[in-house]
């Protein structure tokens, strides 16, 4: 009787520590794994649920993302990606390389412009020029504004490896639309630099390499929780916003298919959602998550603009070489 429950007792703690071994690796962007990202707690919170080992890799951003699995193809050793958004979804769609998820979506806080059977939406935000109101007393409020200005330095990222790069020129084409070309002609004049991500750009523009820069509407927000800084704001364009979904999606070829979809289903909670405004600096896609004060003083919109994935993967190419042919005369 002894011998039997030994050995029973040596299966089980077998069976744990297998299953405390799984691994389910997820493709996302630097910032998201940066100390000061979310990506460290929500791997902590994860990791008590799930009995398993959550490895975050980093990669520039969402665009890198979604090359790097194109790369990769089946054998990518993504179990999930996590950071690529609504401008790629057509794209990624196309690759054949994601699988459905089992996820009720249907009463998030923006399922009225978002509903898919493959990528889960985990936060969102809104594009803005961001600018320093002790240097910049009068902001533009428009793209026409912006373009007739005399003296404002602006900072972009590039939309061929930036996901608020491609934002904003699916800003200026949503606007403008056959016009695009003479806008970013007019703006070439006024971009000190085009970086390839994001944290390059708004780094040096915190060095004061440029009055504004292309960020989020929510990046004031952050100055006001860590530093009590007011003194960054978005420029509030009248034309509209253009808006940035971030989803989460597993791949096909993963042999770690519930875990992965309680990843999914994590990303959405309320636990997980918290996390996200102080961290990732994004709006939660729950209404039931927590804003901090700071998020009282961002300016507010009530007309996202977007175009549709369907189109956007059509044109795309045009757009880009149209965007290197303004910028390089």
């Amino acid at each position: 009787m002894k011998l039997y429950i030994k050995t029973l007792l040596i299966i089980l703690v077998s069976i744990n520590i297998s299953h405390s071994n799984e691994k389910l690796t997820v493709y996302t962007y630097d910032s998201f794994v940066a100390e000061w990202g979310p990506g460290p707690l929500l791997e902590e919170k994860f990791e008590k649920e799930c009995n398993c080992d959550l490895e975050l890799i980093g990669l520039s951003d969402g665009v890198e993302i979604l090359t790097r699995i194109m790369y990769e193809g089946k054998n990518t050793n993504a179990d999930v990606v996590l950071g690529l958004d609504s401008n790629l979804l057509q794209r990624a769609r196309d690759t054949n390389l994601f699988n459905q998820h089992n996820i009720d979506i249907t009463n998030l806080a923006i399922s009225n412009r978002f509903d898919d059977d493959i990528f889960v939406p985990f936060d969102y935000g809104y594009f803005s020029f961001i600018y320093d109101s002790t240097k910049t007393s009068e902001p533009p409020k428009s793209f026409d504004d912006l373009l007739q200005s005399n003296n404002i330095r602006i900072i972009i990222q590039d939309p061929r490896t930036s996901t608020p790069g491609l934002g904003l020129l699916l800003w200026i084409k949503d606007i403008y639309g056959s016009k695009a070309t003479e806008v970013w002609a007019k703006l070439g004049e006024k971009i000190v630099t085009v970086t390839p991500g994001w944290s390059e750009a708004y780094g040096l523009f915190l060095d004061g390499e440029a009055d504004m820069v292309l960020s989020y509407t929510t990046s004031p927000a952050y100055h006001i929780t860590y530093e009590n800084d007011y003194r960054y704001k978005a420029a509030h364009f009248i034309e509209g916003h253009y808006e940035q979904i971030e989803v989460a999606a597993k791949l096909k070829n993963t042999q770690n298919d519930k875990i992965a979809d309680k990843f999914l289903k994590f990303i959405i909670s309320k636990e997980a959602q918290d996390i996200l405004p102080t961290t990732q600096w994004m709006y939660p896609v729950i209404l039931e998550a927590d804003l901090p004060e700071s998020y009282d003083h961002l300016i507010k919109i009530e007309n996202p603009l977007r175009i549709e994935p369907e189109e956007i993967f059509l044109n795309n190419e045009q757009w880009i070489r149209e965007w290197e042919s303004s910028l390089s005369n």
